[in-house]
């Protein structure tokens, strides 16, 4: 065969293997019980809501520059978070942190530690402490249940002041269902991380650092050989996000991927067992 045909027959192939993820897709609600996975589509920024049946938990909300958390968490119902998770103090991850307090009642607020001089950090502490949520700063190893949901931090171990060392990683996992959600992390902390744990596997990843090249390493890949890949990113943005690199590492390991960017915000299901990618746009 020649060598151009078994380019189309790799690009046919890929087709398939997205169009049996997506052939279920609907824009009507899932009734059965189970977890909802949004990574929400909020520009050059991150925000994630991981819903079940008795938990909903938001891990960052945004840029500051914009508004479009709570309208997210508001067309899906959202009434009360269980814990509100800001990864790491930048801007584009605890942006509206003020906004999502001062709107929902928040049970508790994790935090990794790390201190920012920024205007934004200061009005996401000033609504911590106006909203009387508990507050935790989680550390390597913890391990916490809500509702059914468990919660594994993969990082921090400690603080050195570079904020993507700090950054708060987490494995979510109900019944067989498990989404792995990385923040800003890098290459030096994802070895870490794989030297420290024995099971990383997990049904959904979210790619490092909105799929920069200073994340998603091929050894992190392979040891949480994922299902499926999410990056968070704006369409056009001035980082060039997602990276070539990492892209061509998805592809050559031959994993599925998807992103804000090209598609919106992305919905991924789960009765425990299996999982469906639901269309939101």
């Amino acid at each position: 065969m020649k060598s151009s045909q078994l380019i189309y027959l790799g690009i046919f192939l890929f087709i398939l293997l997205i169009s049996s993820y997506f052939q279920n897709e609907t824009n009507t609600s899932i009734t059965s019980d189970g977890i909802d996975v949004y990574f929400f589509d909020v520009g050059q920024a991150n925000a994630t809501l991981i819903q079940g049946p008795d938990f909903n938990i938001l891990i960052d909300a945004g840029h500051y520059q914009r508004n479009d958390v709570i309208s997210h968490l508001q067309r899906i119902g959202i009434q009360e978070l269980d814990l509100l998770i800001g990864t790491h103090p930048h801007a584009d991850h605890i942006g509206q942190f003020d906004q999502v307090l001062d709107h929902y009642p928040v049970k508790e607020v994790w935090l990794s530690g790390d201190i920012h001089t920024s205007k934004t950090f200061e009005k996401a502490i000033d609504a911590i402490e106006r909203s009387g949520a508990g507050y935790h700063e989680p550390k390597e190893g913890e391990i916490h249940q809500i509702g059914q949901l468990t919660i594994e931090v993969l990082n921090p171990n400690e603080l050195n002041g570079r904020f993507h060392d700090g950054c708060i990683a987490i494995r979510a996992i109900y019944k067989d269902f498990s989404v792995l959600l990385t923040g800003d992390i890098e290459a030096n902390v994802e070895e870490r991380i794989i030297k420290g744990n024995k099971d990383l596997q997990s049904t959904v990843l979210q790619l490092g650092h909105h799929g920069s090249k200073t994340s998603t390493t091929e050894a992190f890949l392979k040891a949480v050989n994922p299902k499926v890949s999410v990056y968070s990113a704006g369409k056009g943005n001035d980082y060039g996000h997602p990276h070539d690199v990492v892209i061509n590492r998805l592809q050559s390991l031959g994993m599925l991927y998807f992103g804000t960017d090209l598609r919106g915000t992305i919905r991924i299901f789960s009765d425990g067992k299996q999982f469906q990618i639901i269309k939101e746009r």
